[in-house]
This record gives C-alpha cells, sequence and structure tokens, in this order.
C-alpha cells in the first residue's frame, strides 16, 4: 500500500478519477439538515441527494461526486475506540439513472487497484444474496467474478435502507485485508477484513405495509469514509494515528487525558464541536444545540477531572484553523469557534457549581426518586447525567 500519500491527495484523486468519467463534483452541504428533515444532521453523503436518488432530476446532471462533511451521534458512546468518530468525511459519486451498478464496481476495483495501490488479492466483496421479496443480485455476483475478486453473498448485510420507509436496494461492500501476510478467511469470520467503500443499487421504494415497488429509474449511490480510507492506506492501526489527527496528535496539551481512549474523545469532541459551530450551530437545550452542548460538556468533565484548573482557552488555535479547513469552513469562524467554546465553559462551570450546592442539601442526602430528578432538572436544569456526576463526587458515594 501507498503510506506517503496525505489525506488531501487521497481525497484529491478520488475526486479526479471521477471528475474524469464525466462526473461533476459538488461542494459539501452543510452539517444541518432543512427544518423539515426529521434527521438533524447530515450523517452520510447520499443525504443531500435523497430527493434525486427517487427522480428529481439534478441540475448538474447524471453523474456526480463529491467529498461531504457528515456528524452522527448514534455511536457516540463508541467515540474513543480505535475507528469510531463523531464528525467525518464522506467520499461519494452516484449515477442518477445513468450507469448502472456493474460499471460502478468496476470503477471502484480500478480507483482501489490502479490509483491506491491496494493490491487486488487483499479485497474481498460481499453482494446481496437474496431473500422473500427479491432476488439475488446476479449482477453484481458476476461483475466481482469477472474481475477476480473472491466474494460472497448475504441477505440482511446487503440490503441498504434510509429507514422504515423510503428509497432502498441491494449493495455490494468492498473490503481490504488489513493484517499481516496473506489474507485468511472471510469479512464474516476475521475482523481484519475493514469495510472500505459501500455501492448501493438504489433500484426499489419501500411502503408502510412493507412492500416495495420499482423507483422511477434505478440509481447508484456510493460512499466511502474518508478518515477509514486514510487509515487503511497509511497502514495504521487506528484513525486517530493517521495523518488526519497528526497536529492533534502534536499539539493537544498532553495534561487533557490521562489515557488513550481519553485523549480520543477529547479530540473528537472538540474537533466535532468546531465543526458544528463553524457550521452555525450554538449551544442550547434541545435539537442541535443540545448535541453540541453535550459534546463539549462531556469535554470539560474528562479534562477537570484530570486537571480541575484546566481551560478550553488552552485549545492551540491552528487546531481550530485546521479544522474548519479540513471540513470546508470559513476559516475567518476559527476566533468565534473559541469565542463560543469558552462561554459554554463558564456556563457548565457556574452549573456544577450551583448543583454542588443543590446536591448539598439535607433533601437530597438519600437515594433519589423520579420526582426528585425531575425537580432538580426542572427548578435547576440540572439534567439527570450531570446529577449521577455531582453526586458520585460526594464522600462515601
Amino acid at each position: 500500500m501507498n503510506t506517503e500519500r496525505t489525506t488531501e491527495q487521497i481525497a484529491g484523486t478520488f475526486l479526479r478519477f471521477f471528475r474524469d468519467r464525466g462526473h461533476h463534483v459538488l461542494p459539501s452541504s452543510p452539517l444541518v439538515r432543512p427544518h423539515d428533515d426529521p434527521v438533524l444532521f447530515t450523517t452520510s453523503g447520499m443525504h443531500p441527494l435523497t430527493p434525486y436518488l427517487t427522480g428529481r432530476p439534478h441540475p448538474e446532471g447524471a453523474r456526480l461526486a463529491d467529498v461531504q462533511r457528515c456528524l452522527r451521534t448514534t455511536d457516540l458512546d463508541e467515540v474513543g475506540d480505535l475507528t469510531h468518530l463523531t464528525a467525518f468525511q464522506m467520499l461519494g459519486s452516484w449515477s442518477l439513472g445513468d450507469y448502472g451498478s456493474p460499471q460502478s464496481l468496476t470503477w471502484g476495483y480500478e480507483l482501489l487497484t490502479g490509483e491506491y495501490g491496494i493490491a487486488p488479492e487483499r479485497l474481498h466483496a460481499t453482494v446481496f444474496g437474496g431473500d422473500g421479496q427479491v432476488g439475488p443480485d446476479t449482477a453484481a455476483l458476476e461483475t466481482w467474478r469477472e474481475l477476480g475478486v473472491p466474494v460472497e453473498r448475504t441477505a440482511a448485510d446487503n440490503w441498504w435502507s434510509n429507514g422504515p420507509t423510503g428509497p432502498c436496494g441491494p449493495d455490494s461492500e468492498i473490503f481490504v485485508w488489513t493484517g499481516d501476510g496473506d489474507p485468511t478467511g472471510t469479512p464474516g469470520t476475521d475482523p481484519r477484513w475493514v469495510e472500505v467503500w459501500n455501492h448501493v443499487h438504489m433500484r426499489y421504494r419501500r411502503h408502510e405495509d412493507g412492500s416495495l415497488t420499482d423507483l422511477p429509474r434505478g440509481s447508484v449511490d456510493t460512499g466511502m469514509g474518508l478518515e477509514r480510507l486514510v487509515t487503511v492506506l497509511q497502514g495504521e492501526r487506528s484513525v486517530y494515528d493517521s495523518d488526519v489527527f497528526a497536529l492533534w496528535r502534536r499539539l493537544l496539551p498532553r495534561e487533557w487525558g490521562r489515557d488513550d481512549v481519553s485523549r480520543r474523545i477529547v479530540t473528537d469532541h472538540l474537533r466535532s464541536s468546531i465543526a458544528l459551530i463553524g457550521d452555525g450551530v450554538r449551544p442550547a437545550a434541545t435539537a442541535h444545540g443540545y448535541v453540541l452542548r453535550r459534546l463539549v460538556r462531556r469535554v470539560l468533565t474528562l479534562l477537570w477531572r484530570d486537571e480541575p484548573g484546566a481551560t478550553l482557552a488552552g485549545l492551540p488555535r491552528p487546531l481550530v484553523d485546521e479544522t474548519l479547513h479540513r471540513f470546508a469552513l470559513p476559516p475567518e469562524r476559527g476566533p468565534l469557534a473559541r469565542e463560543v467554546l469558552l462561554a459554554e465553559e463558564r456556563k457548565f462551570a457556574a452549573l456544577l457549581e450551583r448543583g454542588r450546592r443543590v446536591l448539598s442539601q439535607r433533601r437530597f442526602a438519600g437515594p433519589l426518586g423520579e420526582e426528585d430528578l425531575a425537580y432538580l432538572h426542572d427548578t435547576h436544569g440540572l439534567p439527570r447525567d450531570l446529577v449521577t456526576a455531582l453526586r458520585a463526587e460526594q464522600p462515601g458515594r
């Protein structure tokens, strides 16, 4: 594998590859979804393109590609391990009723092996094997066999949907062997096979009764996590060891996190918070602002656990600037991001002090019931998780 290319070069290669094949490169859409979208944030590259995948013509044509900034909160409790991120970037390509799945898979193989230098024998694919409603994806299966890539058929693991209803279809996942020596087993039996790219053949719409009808036109939607691809191409074990986080490893104050897990959480949450602020989000008690507040306060809880006097005023400015640059956000929002973080720090410090005073009252000396927790939240603005943390600080608990 080529371990010398940077994240910028890897993303640039992706865009050039598809631009050379007639794809219009789109700018990244905002992280915050429109008010009529039930989902708060852009969670995948296809999210902003959903109307066009269901039949609406796109103003830029039928072949598209981009690098889309995304944010997911579903895996928030997993952040701190080697792979999960809250904010990340997704490489995507689309055929809106133009070429089909075999062409998309063939180009995927060419990009991974020819441009990124992954040895063909380190690839493995999975395809939809069929279920009670839809037959096996024989087109994808035959394409991989013609390319000489080992392939296995699954059912649930190779069906993509955007929820219980809406556009859906069979997908084909591409895995890369990341272990030492020759590949062994399959993606289903050996975790050293890492999924890097998913190609979805968007052919159907699922209705509330579970039935499927054909979309007006079949489309192809592909998504590949940039940070995960970079980690694989650079031969690293953890996404935090790739060049994506090189500046964070070098500049994040050493006392910000007593162990690797804590430092990963602090790094991820600060990076995600900067991206949210740069995209217009402000801390609040609900919706988008609540997610930002939760991220910042989790960082502060970790910092103050280890260094009670720590302050986000010590966040190096280059980390703010680089984060805005990576997520294609205006650089002039850097000072504002720092201002918002420090304002939230002051609010949280005041809330903690008030919470300690309230919980020291005799009425809260014993076990707290639901009525107590509701009172603390409604009257004093103390959420349940904060009350739990403050109670843990008290002697004898």
